[in-house]
């Protein structure tokens, strides 16, 4: 039977198990839509932009393993997805994107909302192909999937021209995909695990490093299992924060810039660093040439490409961390001469922890640890800047509780819709999004998205008033000249200002009022005992989201940090404000 490619793209989605479709109309995509109407096989969600839909995609496919979709039409549709694509291409998250397209007689005619999105990602996603024949869109879908969802999990890009959505074909879906050059790796080289657990067994420092690919790959549960056996402590990256319980007395926690100092110490003085699924990003290392000197490394990574490019190391592993593992769990044993080594790092981490002033303004650690306390089990999104790093050092991960961040790419603008599409894929979980007055202006017309499928976000805004990384950065390397980064400054203010102070102008917009204008609920926190009774409040909204704005001290740091280019062992722990 001959159906329209329109047709055949709906069937694909079911063939695929799709339950959630993130999608925004438009002339290129129109017949698409026109094939959707009616469908009741899956949930299709229309955000407020593009970039909302792509961010949403992405948190949906972090929130519940599997892969997120979305379709938007050609031209300015095709091009606000960049940002979301390259966000999920640096971490990993398995995104099928769909773009409309001009017919394919006009592609290269400089037609209306024409523009070459395939040759535009090809740099910032796994695949990206233009179908140019009816016979082929079945095949090409299902090999999108394919290539999305397996080997080290990345978003596809199909480009979908409109005279193909028309025209008639065959209705068969593929049921196998079979690409000549793409065979992801799979099995573990053993011979290489037996040494890796030799030097283990004989190493007097050893440390595991956990990165994102533990949590991509589902080896959580494995991994905690692996540490508690071999009793060696856990450092992670802030994308492998959950990997093992946060309260774990084996975990000493996040690592690298703003990494706590017990983890950078571990990380300094080890003998042996076992890194499984992180790619020893610059965040992490700090100067490479001090990076773990006294350590020899093993590296385990599903990726070939990632191995030994930042950090040259001793025992490369290509495997999925979950199998890799498990089988090293099989073979592996307690090292013989470590003693007392986990311990005196827990005792560091004690005597040093990372600490906010418990008198005066309300802190952002008292907003992290209010989420701890009023939700134990949580799906918690961030946007970039302060509020992230201020969440993965204070935020507690326990049970099915996961962190959903931009790690790779640092996108502003992606907790809300993050939050959105975790919402939607785990309406079992409780939700959480915290984001900067920023970083939240980017993207939050989705509170509309929100609102409109009854998701009971709750999202929580630190308003300090600034671009607050930035600002930090300017205070602390560039003499307090605050430049374009304070959010209440307008054309009547001094030409430059460092100073902020009580004559500052009002902050626009005013975040209750904006939550009233949506129709749910905003609330305001100015001191630390109000934080419970606030998220009381937003528990209580079952169908809606609700938005608080917690007014936090206006030039609050991040600390510790590892100034860029130094090395891990020389964290800035304390910061004196000079004339402040």
């Amino acid at each position: 039977m001959k159906i329209k490619g329109t047709q055949l793209f709906v069937k694909a989605l079911i063939e695929e198990g799709v339950d959630t479709l993130f999608a925004y109309p438009g002339g290129m995509a129109i017949d698409i839509f026109d094939a959707l109407y009616g469908e009741t096989s899956f949930n299709v969600v229309l955000p407020r932009h593009e970039q909302g839909l792509v961010h949403a995609a992405d948190g949906y496919a972090r929130a519940t393993g599997k892969t997120g979709v979305c379709l938007v039409t050609s031209g300015p549709g095709a091009t606000n997805l960049v940002t979301g694509i390259a966000t999920a291409n640096y971490d990993s998250v398995p995104l099928v994107c769909f773009t409309g397209q001009v017919p394919t007689s006009l592609i290269g005619n400089d037609a209306f909302q024409e523009v070459d999105i395939v040759g535009i990602c090809r740099g910032i996603c796994k695949y990206a192909v233009t179908v140019r024949r009816r016979e082929d869109l079945g095949r090409i879908i299902k090999e999108a999937f394919y290539i999305a969802r397996t080997g080290k999990p990345g978003p596809v890009l199909v480009d979908f021209p409109k005279d193909i959505q028309n025209a008639l074909g065959s209705d068969e879906y593929p049921q196998e995909v079979s690409i000549r050059g793409y065979k992801p790796s799979t099995g573990v080289h053993m011979g290489q695990l037996k040494k890796a657990a030799d030097m283990l067994a004989n190493a007097k420092r050893p440390l595991f490093l956990v990165g994102g690919g533990v949590n991509i790959a589902g080896a959580g549960e494995g991994m905690t299992a692996l540490a508690e056996k071999l009793g060696v402590p856990v450092v992670t990256t802030i994308m492998g924060k959950g990997a093992l319980p946060t309260d774990h007395p084996l975990y000493i926690g996040n690592m690298g810039m703003h990494g706590n100092v017990a983890s950078n110490t571990a990380v300094s003085e080890c003998d042996l660093l076992f890194s499984i699924g992180t790619r020893f990003n610059d965040r992490i290392t700090g100067k490479i040439s001090e990076f773990a000197k006294n350590a020899k490394i093993v590296h385990i990574d599903i990726d070939a490409a990632s191995i030994s490019r930042n950090i040259v190391v001793d025992v490369p592993i290509v495997a999925d961390a979950k199998e890799a593992v498990e089988k090293f769990s099989e073979i592996a044993v307690p090292p013989k001469h470590a003693e007392g080594w986990a311990e005196r790092l827990q005792a560091l981490r004690a005597e040093k922890p990372i600490a906010m002033p418990r008198e005066g303004d309300l802190t952002p650690q008292d907003i992290i640890e209010g989420i701890n306390a009023q939700f134990p089990e949580a799906i918690v999104t961030t946007d970039v800047g302060q509020n992230q790093m201020w969440t993965t050092q204070f935020l507690q991960l326990r049970g099915k509780s996961k962190l959903l961040t931009s790690g790779g790419l640092g996108t502003m603008g992606y907790g809300l819709p993050a939050a959105i599409g975790a919402a939607l894929g785990r309406p079992d979980m409780p939700v959480v999004s915290v984001s900067g007055d920023g970083g939240f202006q980017m993207n939050e017309q989705e509170l509309a998205t929100a609102v409109c499928q009854e998701l009971p976000i709750t999202v929580c805004i630190l308003n300090n008033s600034y671009l607050g990384n930035v600002r930090q950065w300017q205070e602390m390397f560039y003499g307090g000249r605050y430049s374009c980064t304070c959010l209440k400054k307008r054309k009547g203010c001094a030409a430059w200002c460092s100073n902020p102070n009580a004559q500052c102008p009002p902050y626009i917009p005013d975040f209750v009022k904006l939550a009233e204008s949506y129709g749910i609920e905003g609330i305001r926190v100015t001191k630390r005992e109000e934080i419970a009774a606030a998220f009381e409040r937003a528990k209580a909204n079952k169908k809606a989201p609700t938005l608080i704005e917690f007014i936090i001290d206006r030039e609050a740091d991040i600390l510790p940090m590892v100034p860029g280019g130094n090395a891990l062992s020389e964290m800035v722990t304390e910061y004196k404000k000079e004339g402040k």
